[in-house]
């Protein structure tokens, strides 16, 4: 079992999910977050005041996955969110130590789907 964590653009968002239920990979979490990475942030001004803006907005998707379906997943975010920018986005994979169903009580593999 792993536990994929992904930061992408939010206008990729919906390629990416389209992407996922494509390799029927249903079951995911998705949260707005603020970040930056290689690009930095941009410079703007506001009321005539200089304005560094180091976050950015990113979306984290969190993916509960078996060994099958780890290979399939990362293809399908790189595939589609890919521009070849800096600012794509980052994919991070670790190890899922357990997992537990709280409805029914499953543990392991059988829990995840």
């Amino acid at each position: 079992m792993k536990l994929i964590i992904a930061y992408i653009q939010p206008e990729k968002l919906n390629a990416v999910k389209q992407a996922l239920y494509e390799k029927e990979i249903l079951k995911l979490s998705i949260t707005n977050a603020l970040g930056c990475g290689q690009q930095g942030g941009y410079h703007e001004s506001y009321r005539g005041v200089d304005v560094e803006v180091n976050l950015l907005k990113k979306v984290r998707l969190e993916i509960a996955v078996n060994e099958d379906y780890v290979q399939p997943t990362i293809d399908a975010i790189v595939h589609s969110a890919r521009s070849g920018k800096i600012g794509d986005g980052k994919i991070f994979i670790l190890a899922l130590e357990e997992c537990i169903r709280i409805r029914t009580g499953e543990k392991g593999k059988d829990a995840i789907g």
